[in-house]
């Protein structure tokens, strides 16, 4: 009997521990997991989605907050760029919708990547069409994913999109606005100058000055013999808002030409603005600069404001 006795109390005692121990570990786990599993969630969701564009598939992620104010498609730069998930990703937390894909011929995108990193002459006006027309299809596609089809929708790119951008603005009546870093609004021919003339020289603003720039970007012979896109063009036919971010330092477009160049569409009534900042260089989206991401933002959420004001009065 006290055998029998000891034997129960002891199942009994293991039982209660073995409770308590399971319960100790699920209060754990669950301390542990939101920062593991949850903390994308919270903001945003991500769906993995396919889209045809001339007659090639393109795959990207959408990124969709609980509830998103605007909602934008970001377009590469030169280089063989996969979907842009962190920059993404700082986009969604702030309530815009993003749609990032794998640039053509690039991850799980088909297609040819015609760019300087495979030896090519990526700025012809045929690549930068084509690739609009990706940019174009993409917005097409991402407007069908989004819940409130009245979101505002509008183009954000880097550098190489700074062509791309309002050539695809210009032929789809569905973007709305535009964000462009680092972006030229010369021709690809004067940009090409230029970039030759600094040579990748990080202390080139150090030894040169804005009329050594023009003058170079104005007369010097070109090494490339094609067609020059100017996106004057696109951009004269425009009247969405848009906003470009400068590094002064820039050695891969002159930004103060560029700015020239958005100086007289503002007088003409464009709704077009800029910013400048004097310590940076070509790269102004990275994690360690905080202040051209975080502008860019607000004025996307005023502009979507706006839109959407204009919107219910119509």
């Amino acid at each position: 009997m006290l055998r029998g006795s000891f034997q129960n109390k002891f199942l009994h005692y293991i039982k209660m521990n073995t409770n308590f121990v399971s319960n100790v570990l699920l209060w754990l786990s669950l301390i542990a997991l939101p920062e593991i599993v949850f903390s994308q969630s919270t903001d945003f969701t991500i769906q993995d989605v396919k889209f045809e564009s001339q007659g090639i598939t393109l795959a990207g992620s959408i990124l969709t907050p609980k509830k998103a104010v605007a909602a934008v498609v970001i377009v590469h730069g030169s280089d063989p760029v996969k979907r842009e998930m962190e920059f993404a990703k700082r986009l969604a937390k702030e309530g815009i919708a993003v749609f990032t894909y794998d640039k053509r011929g690039v991850g799980e995108s088909g297609g040819v990547y015609v760019g300087p990193s495979v030896g090519t002459n990526n700025i012809d006006t045929t690549n930068l069409n084509l690739l609009s027309e990706d940019a174009s299809a993409a917005v097409n596609t991402f407007r069908t994913y989004l819940k409130d089809k009245k979101t505002p929708i509008g183009l954000v790119g880097f550098s190489q999109a700074g062509w791309i951008i309002p050539i695809a603005a210009s032929k789809n009546p569905q973007i709305e606005f535009m964000v462009l870093f680092s972006c030229p609004t010369i021709t690809t021919l004067e940009q090409l100058r230029f970039q030759f003339y600094t040579n990748g020289n990080n202390n080139f603003w150090e030894n040169h000055t804005e009329s050594d720039v023009l003058e170079h970007v104005k007369n010097d012979p070109d090494r490339y013999q094609f067609i020059a896109t100017d996106p004057k063009e696109s951009l004269s036919a425009l009247s969405i808002p848009g906003l470009w971010l400068f590094g002064e330092k820039d050695i891969q477009i002159p930004v103060k030409l560029c700015i020239e160049q958005l100086n007289t569409f503002k007088v003409q009534g464009k709704p077009f603005e800029y910013t400048l900042f004097s310590t940076l260089g070509h790269n102004t989206t990275s994690e360690s600069i905080t202040e051209p991401v975080a502008i860019s933002i607000q004025w996307i959420k005023q502009k979507a404001l706006k839109i959407n004001k204009l919107k219910v009065s119509k």
